[in-house]
C-alpha cells in the first residue's frame, strides 16, 4: 500500500515516514524542511487551496496519514486565525478531496478536545469540551473530516518520542535539562496516557489494514501524571531524580489553559484490533534504546539547511 504522511518533518509524520512497516511505501509530504531522507519527499504547501488535488492527482496513494497541524498550543492562543486554517478548514477540505477519489484517510486529533474534569477514562462517546485555541480547532478538525468523510479514521493521539529539532515531544524536554544537570518542572496534577510514536505509528498502519473507521483513542494504556513520567526519563537515562521538581500546571505560567486529566480508554482500539496497547514504562524504553543507537543524530541528520 502507497500511503501518503503530511506533515513528515514532524514528530510523528517523521518518525512515521522512517519506520518501515510490513510492505507498505511511504511518500512524505513537506514544505522545506528535509532532505536527503530514504523515503520520497513531495515537497508542497498544503496551505495552497489546490496542493491537496496535485498532490493526490500526482501520487494516487492508497491512503492518506494527516498529521500535519499546528501544535503548539501557546502558539494557537496568538493565532487562532491561522490555528482554524490549519487544524480545522484544511483537514475537512483533505478529507473531501480523499473521500472522492476513494483513497483512505487517518486524521489525527488530539486527547486535548476534553476539559479533564471527568473521574475516570474518557472514552469516545464522551462529549469533548476543549479549552484553548489548538483543542477548539482540533475538535472542529475532527468534526469536519467526518461530516464529508465518514469513512475516515480520526485518532485522537498523545505521544512521545525524538524529533528532529529534538525539542519537541516530552521526554526530549526532561532528557535536554537533566543530561546538562539542570532541575526541571513535571507537573504532578496533569494526567495522560502517552504512546511511543513508534508504536503509535504501526498502530495506526495496521488500523488502516485492518479497515476500521470512526473515532478512536490512540494512546497508552497506562495513565500518569508528568511528574512520573519525568521520573521514569530520569530513572532510564540514569539522571538525578532529585533534578525532577513536583509542580502545579496552575503555577507554570503557561498562556493556554490545560486539562488535568487526560486519562483515556483505549478499549474500543484494543477490541477492533485484537490486540493490547502498549503503554508509556516500554515506550520510555525504546526512546532510550534509539538514543543508544544514535537515532536522534540520524534524524537531524536530514535536516535541510
Amino acid at each position: 500500500m502507497k500511503i501518503l504522511v503530511t506533515g513528515a518533518s514532524g514528530l510523528l509524520g517523521l518518525n512515521l515516514s522512517l519506520r518501515e512497516i510490513g510492505t507498505h511505501t511511504i511518500v512524505g509530504v513537506d514544505r522545506s524542511k528535509l532532505a536527503g531522507t530514504p523515503f520520497e519527499i513531495y515537497k508542497a504547501d498544503l496551505l495552497d487551496p489546490q496542493a491537496e488535488h496535485r498532490l493526490l492527482d500526482s501520487l494516487r496513494p492508497e491512503a492518506v496519514i494527516h498529521t500535519a497541524a499546528n501544535a503548539n498550543v501557546d502558539a494557537c492562543e496568538a493565532d487562532p486565525e491561522g490555528a482554524r486554517r490549519l487544524n480545522a478548514d484544511l483537514p475537512g477540505e483533505l478529507a473531501q478531496a480523499c473521500a472522492r477519489r476513494g483513497i483512505r484517510l487517518v486524521h489525527i486529533s488530539t486527547d486535548a478536545v476534553f476539559d479533564g474534569t471527568k473521574n475516570g477514562l474518557y472514552t469516545e462517546d464522551d462529549v469533548p469540551n476543549p479549552l484553548s485555541v489548538y483543542a477548539r480547532t482540533k475538535l472542529a478538525g475532527e468534526q469536519n473530516v467526518l461530516s464529508v468523510n465518514p469513512a475516515a479514521i480520526v485518532a485522537r493521539v498523545n505521544f512521545f518520542g525524538w524529533s528532529l529539532s529534538g525539542t519537541r515531544s516530552l521526554p526530549e524536554f526532561f532528557y535536554n535539562q537533566l543530561a546538562a544537570g539542570r532541575p526541571v518542572n513535571g507537573f504532578t496534577d496533569v494526567h495522560f496516557c502517552p504512546l511511543f510514536v513508534g508504536d503509535l505509528a504501526e498502530i495506526l498502519v495496521r488500523m488502516l489494514d485492518k479497515g476500521l473507521s470512526g473515532l478512536y483513542h490512540v494512546v497508552g494504556s497506562e495513565a500518569l501524571n508528568k511528574y512520573e513520567f519525568g521520573l521514569q526519563v530520569a530513572r532510564q537515562f540514569g539522571f538525578d531524580e532529585a533534578l525532577v521538581i513536583p509542580k502545579s500546571v496552575e503555577e507554570s505560567g503557561l498562556k493556554a489553559r490545560r486539562s488535568h486529566n487526560l486519562r483515556l480508554s483505549v478499549h474500543r482500539l484494543s477490541t477492533d484490533l485484537g490486540q493490547a496497547i502498549p503503554g508509556v514504562s516500554t515506550g520510555i524504553a525504546q526512546f532510550y534504546t534509539q538514543a543508544q543507537q544514535g537515532y536522534p543524530q540520524k534524524m537531524r541528520s536530514y535536516q535541510q539547511g
